[in-house]
């Protein structure tokens, strides 16, 4: 497969756009070069075929991981885009699932968390649970995103005008002496802080 991105002169991290417009430069490229005489029209003609074997093979290739519905080398993907910041890219590769595992509703939490959508977060982290009870790593998370949640919601109790007045990232190392419950709230962004941090491999 690595020699088809070769070809097209990408790295296999590249996006499915770039892929696409890669190809129809050089397709247009060799199109163009075809109707030269001699050796050189030739070479362009096979230029073509081999192009169009490769973004063939490649997209195929691509569609298929993320028909996977045990989507271990999709997940991983996911995973890494997330870790990139790469929030669309993700979802997309989430849409193109046919079926919806555990893994994907905890994964689809995480995209959610990451557009901070909270509530939308929390509830595909209970289908998550619903669907595989004795994940670890599932529950918690929940019980991480909860904590963020009461605490923000204490926060907004006792500082309506401004919430987040004496939130713990004002200071650090010490805090502030306006916030009387120093220890306690740092320890829970702490939590927080580690809040999806995509170890997969934690169960």
């Amino acid at each position: 497969m690595n020699e088809y991105y070769e070809l097209l002169g990408l790295k296999e991290t590249a996006t499915d756009e770039e892929i696409t417009a890669r190809y129809s430069e050089l397709t247009e490229k060799y199109r163009e070069e075809r109707w030269q005489d001699g050796e050189a029209g030739n070479e362009a003609a096979r230029m073509l075929t081999k192009l169009e074997t490769a973004y063939r093979e490649i997209m195929t290739n691509r569609r298929d991981q993320e028909k996977n519905t045990e989507g271990p080398n999709t997940f991983e993907e996911i995973t890494q885009l997330l870790k990139e910041n790469k929030i669309a890219e993700a979802q997309a590769r989430l849409d193109n699932f046919n079926e919806r595992s555990a893994e994907w509703h905890y994964m689809q939490a995480v995209v959610f968390y990451k557009k901070n959508w909270i509530n939308d977060s929390k509830k595909q982290l209970e289908i998550a649970m619903q669907m595989d009870p004795d994940n670890q790593k599932y529950r918690t998370q929940y019980g991480k995103l909860n904590a963020k949640n009461n605490y923000q919601q204490q926060q907004a109790y006792a500082n309506p005008q401004n919430p987040y007045q004496n939130s713990p990232y004002d200071d650090q190392m010490g805090g502030s002496s306006a916030c009387s419950n120093c220890i306690s709230c740092c320890y829970t962004y702490l939590c927080v802080d580690c809040l999806f941090s995509l170890c997969c491999g934690c169960r």
